[in-house]
């Protein structure tokens, strides 16, 4: 009987069984409803702080201080207020919703640690970075927006050239794999396509998350591949295989660096937008700030950029989409596992809904539905039939 790949798939997903398909369609939903709620949270907190005229204080206040670091703090204040304000939604976001459906065991007090350290990190970081744009606007006049764009191309680099040394072990720890068979099987692989064997790691992902996954972080000299320590203690060793073979695609076809491109011409639209609209939105908020250059008006500006991000999310993930599902078929023409790669894929069907209807994967998912990957697995399955390993032929008879 020929192989069929449709019966196939469907025979992966509904293995899952009818409960847990039900509980990851909500989850994934609930997910989907993050996104508007989470813009509504931001224009809550930017009224208020405009209301409060928190910037419009911070920057009287600093009136006999140099514009550069009047500027810096005008900015840092923003981003301490606005984490405070928004921490209950933070909270439920990135922790309790997590926590309802299972995907985390990390206890609260420990969320609210490294939380801090996010803020603290975000709030030097974002202060500098628009302490930029401002300097930028105000030395480049019209064309500001198009010298930003370059700025923050060069920022994302530099962040992603620092982050896995810097920024990733503050709230993981990274280690080699151990001796043993996957380590082999792992740097073997590396060691294919010259990936140094120091640029491979496991990390403590199950501090954070139950979820099932790996990950390519870094530029350069700095790049590497981190496996979560879920993804090793629930795989097999074909799906440790298939699934590195998956970040070695992402690895090897600088998905980083295109990521970094996408960002950046992003970054010319945005600002763009953003000098155009920027009145308006101030006037509606009810900010002092007539001019987008002044400094006061920057929850205005994150406001402005957050909308503007929040609607082309269709356009940056299908962009990730096709990054995805490239990796995928690099894995597959490596290490010809279909099925350890479809059994991998699988394991993430518990935090994204692998049925999504065409519109809702289009607008949402970051990822292409489980099901239509492991249908892709199994097409190539079909086609590049597993070469069966000829028996030992007998001794002769002496």
């Amino acid at each position: 009987m020929a192989f069929d790949p449709e019966a196939a798939t469907r025979a992966y997903i509904d293995g899952l069984g009818a409960d847990a398909l039900a509980k990851s369609a909500a989850y994934t939903m609930d997910g989907h409803w993050m996104i508007l709620w989470g813009l509504l949270v931001s224009a809550v907190a930017t009224l208020l702080i405009v209301r409060l005229k928190v910037t419009d204080r911070v920057w009287a206040a600093l009136e006999k201080r140099g514009w550069a670091l009047r500027t810096f703090l005008t900015g840092a204040a923003f981003f301490i207020v606005s984490a405070i304000i928004t921490l209950p939604w933070s909270i439920w976001e990135e922790w309790g919703h997590e926590r309802a459906y299972d995907r985390t065991q990390q206890p609260l007090a420990d969320f609210l640690m490294q939380d801090a350290i996010g803020i603290t990190i975000g709030t030097i970081g974002g202060g500098l970075f628009f302490l930029g744009i401002y300097a930028l606007i105000r030395r480049t006049g019209q064309r500001w927006w198009l010298w930003s764009a370059g700025f923050s191309a060069v920022v994302v680099s530099v962040m992603l050239l620092l982050s896995p040394t810097l920024i990733e072990p503050l709230f993981n720890d990274y280690q080699p794999i151990p001796d043993g068979p996957v380590r082999e099987a792992v740097l073997d692989m590396a060691r294919q396509v010259d990936i140094p064997e120091d640029r491979i790691f496991i990390y403590d992902g199950s501090r954070q998350s139950n979820n099932f996954t790996a990950n390519v972080s870094g530029i350069g000299s700095a790049a590497r591949i981190a496996i979560s320590d879920v993804a090793l203690k629930q795989a097999s060793l074909d799906e440790v295989r298939a699934v590195t073979g998956h970040e070695i695609g992402h690895y090897v076809l600088g998905h980083v660096w295109r990521s970094v491109l996408v960002l950046s011409l992003l970054a010319i639209v945005f600002l763009f937008l953003a000098d155009r609209l920027f009145a308006r939105f101030a006037r509606a908020f009810g900010s002092q700030a007539s001019t987008i250059g002044d400094p006061r008006g920057l929850p205005v500006l994150i406001f402005v950029l957050s909308f503007l991000g929040t609607l082309a999310v269709p356009v940056t993930n299908s962009l990730i989409r096709i990054g995805e599902s490239e990796a995928d078929a690099y894995s597959l023409q490596m290490v010809n596992l279909p099925d350890a790669l479809a059994g991998a894929l699988v394991k993430t069907a518990e935090y994204r809904y692998p049925r999504p209807a065409p519109l809702q994967e289009m607008l949402f998912y970051t990822h292409p539905s489980v099901e239509r990957r492991v249908r892709t697995a199994m097409e190539w399955k079909a086609k590049h039939p597993p070469v069966p390993v000829p028996a030992t032929a007998p001794a002769a008879n002496p």
